[in-house]
C-alpha cells in the first residue's frame, strides 16, 4: 500500500483519477480543493472537470468523513489533508512563500514524515513541481493513466519482404493471402527483396483475412486532390471507406492531414451524398501569447481560430493559380447546409447523426475530451481526428498523454477504425525543411 498525494492539475486533467489508484491511499491537500473552486465557473473543459471533481467529492462526503478518510470501492482510501503553516518552516527558504504549489508540497512532506512506514508519492502533471518535489526528497511522478509512448505509437502500416510471385498474384487477381497476424485495416507494402521497384500496396481486410487493393483515385482526383505519396494514398483509402467510422491521421505540419480529410468529406457529402453534412471543428487554443478578447460578433470572434479550415476549403475550391474549380464558395456550401465549421465548445451535448465530422488539432484534447466527442456520433456518422502530437498548446497534455494518441492505441484492433501516421511533408520544400530542421 502507498500514499498518493494528488496535485490540482491531475484532477483537472482527469476527474476519474480519484478512483484509479486501486488499493492505495489518496490524499488531497485542502489547497487543491481551493484551486478547483476557482476553476468551477469556467465554461471550458477545465471548468467542467472542476465541477465534476466537486460532485465526486460531495457524493463521497455523504458516505463518510473526508477529514478522517473513507473507503473507496477499489479498496483504497481517500482523505482531504489540512495544510498547517508550521510545516512550511520545514521547507527550504525558497519554497516558504505562501503559494498554492508550496502549500501542496508542504502537505506531501507532512504526510511523509507522519507515515514513515508507507511510501509517499507526489503525483503532478507540472514538470517544474516534480523537480521541486524531488529536490526536497519526495518521490514525484507524472499522472500516467492514459499515457502512450509516442515512439511506440501504432503507425497504421507495415512493410514486408515478399516473394515476386505473391506480388504478381496480388496485382493479377486483386487480392492475396498473407501469413501472420495483422490488425484490421492495417496498410501493407509488399517489397521484392531482389527488385526494389517491384512492389505492391494494399489494406488488410480482417473479415476476409486477405490483402486487398486500395481504392483507385480517378483522373479528376478527390476534389482535384491526388495522393502524392504512399501515406497519403493510405489516408485517402481509409477516409473514403464508408465502413471505417473512425479515422485517425497523425503527422507533422504539411503532410496533408487536414486537406485530405476535408477533400474526402466534401466528396462524400457534396458529391456522393453519403452523409448529410460535413462538420469541421477544432479546439480553441492560441499559439504563443494570447491576444485577449476579440471584437465583433460570434462569427468574427471565431474567424482567427477557424481560418486554417477556411484556407484548406478555399484551396480545394480554387486552383493554385486562382482558377475556380467549383462554382460554390465555402460560404455558399455553409448556407446550403452542406458544411458547418464551428469550435468544439459547441459539440458537447449534441447528437450528430449521419455526418462526416473532422476534428482538427486533436492533439490538444485530453482522453476525456476525445471520449466526449466520439460518443456524440449518431447513426451513420464518420469521425476523423487529425493532429501532430509534437505541436501541443494545451498545458494539461503532452505528446504521450493527449487524446489523439490515446484513441489510436485504444482503437487499433477495431474493424471500424483506421489509422495512418503520415511522414512526408508535401506543403512545400521550405515547409518540409522547416518541419525537419527547426
Amino acid at each position: 500500500m502507498k500514499n498518493f498525494v494528488l496535485d490540482t492539475n491531475v484532477l483537472l486533467y482527469d476527474p476519474q483519477a480519484l478512483f484509479k489508484f486501486e488499493e492505495n491511499n489518496i490524499i488531497i491537500p485542502i489547497t487543491v480543493i481551493e484551486e478547483i473552486d476557482r476553476f468551477k465557473k469556467d465554461m471550458n473543459e477545465t471548468g467542467r472537470n472542476a465541477r465534476q471533481v466537486s460532485r465526486y467529492l460531495d457524493d463521497l462526503r455523504k458516505k463518510g468523513s473526508l477529514a478522517e478518510g473513507l473507503t473507496l470501492e477499489s479498496g483504497g482510501t481517500l482523505r482531504v489533508e489540512i495544510y498547517e503553516e508550521r510545516v512550511m518552516k520545514r521547507l527550504p527558504p525558497e519554497l516558504r512563500e505562501e503559494r498554492g504549489d508550496n502549500r501542496i508540497l508542504a502537505v506531501a512532506v507532512d504526510v511523509k514524515e507522519r507515515n514513515a512506514d508507507l511510501p509517499v508519492i507526489f503525483v503532478t502533471k507540472d514538470t517544474n513541481l516534480r523537480i521541486k518535489a524531488d529536490a526536497i526528497g519526495l518521490v514525484a511522478e507524472d499522472y500516467e493513466s492514459d499515457k502512450v509512448a509516442i515512439e511506440e505509437l501504432y503507425p497504421g502500416f507495415v512493410e514486408l519482404d515478399a516473394e515476386p510471385d505473391l506480388i504478381d498474384r496480388f496485382h493479377g487477381q486483386g487480392w492475396a493471402e498473407l501469413n501472420g497476424e495483422y490488425l484490421p485495416n492495417q496498410f501493407v507494402t509488399l517489397r521484392d527483396a531482389l527488385n526494389a521497384s517491384h512492389t505492391a500496396i494494399g489494406r488488410y481486410d480482417a473479415g476476409q483475412r486477405r490483402l486487398v487493393p486500395l481504392r483507385k483515385v480517378g483522373r479528376e482526383g478527390i476534389w482535384s486532390i491526388h495522393p502524392r505519396n504512399r501515406e497519403q494514398a493510405f489516408a485517402l483509402d481509409a477516409l473514403l471507406d464508408d465502413n471505417v467510422k473512425l479515422v485517425t491521421l497523425v503527422g507533422k505540419a504539411g503532410t496533408g492531414k487536414t486537406l485530405l480529410a476535408i477533400a474526402a468529406g466534401l466528396q462524400k457529402t457534396a458529391e456522393e451524398n453519403v452523409f448529410n453534412r460535413l462538420l469541421v471543428s477544432r479546439p480553441v487554443f492560441p499559439m504563443g501569447r494570447d491576444l485577449g478578447f476579440l471584437p465583433g460578433d460570434i462569427e468574427e470572434k471565431l474567424t482567427p481560430w477557424m481560418q486554417p479550415i477556411f484556407d484548406n476549403v478555399e484551396l480545394l475550391l480554387t486552383g493554385h493559380e486562382g482558377e475556380k474549380r467549383h462554382s460554390k464558395g465555402y460560404k455558399e456550401l455553409m448556407a446550403m447546409g452542406l458544411m458547418e465549421i464551428e469550435p468544439l465548445t459547441y459539440i458537447r451535448g449534441r447528437s450528430i447523426p449521419n455526418q462526416f465530422m473532422i476534428v482538427d488539432e486533436a492533439q490538444n484534447l485530453t482522453p476525456h475530451e476525445i471520449k466526449t466527442i466520439v460518443t456524440r456520433a449518431g447513426e451513420g456518422t464518420k469521425i476523423v481526428l487529425t493532429g501532430d502530437p509534437y505541436q501541443i498548446d494545451n498545458p494539461y497534455v503532452d505528446s504521450s498523454s493527449n487524446g489523439l494518441t490515446y484513441v489510436v492505441e485504444r482503437f487499433k484492433e477495431q474493424a471500424i477504425a483506421g489509422h495512418v501516421t503520415m511522414m512526408k511533408g508535401e506543403r512545400s520544400d521550405l515547409a518540409e525543411l522547416a518541419a525537419n530542421l527547426l
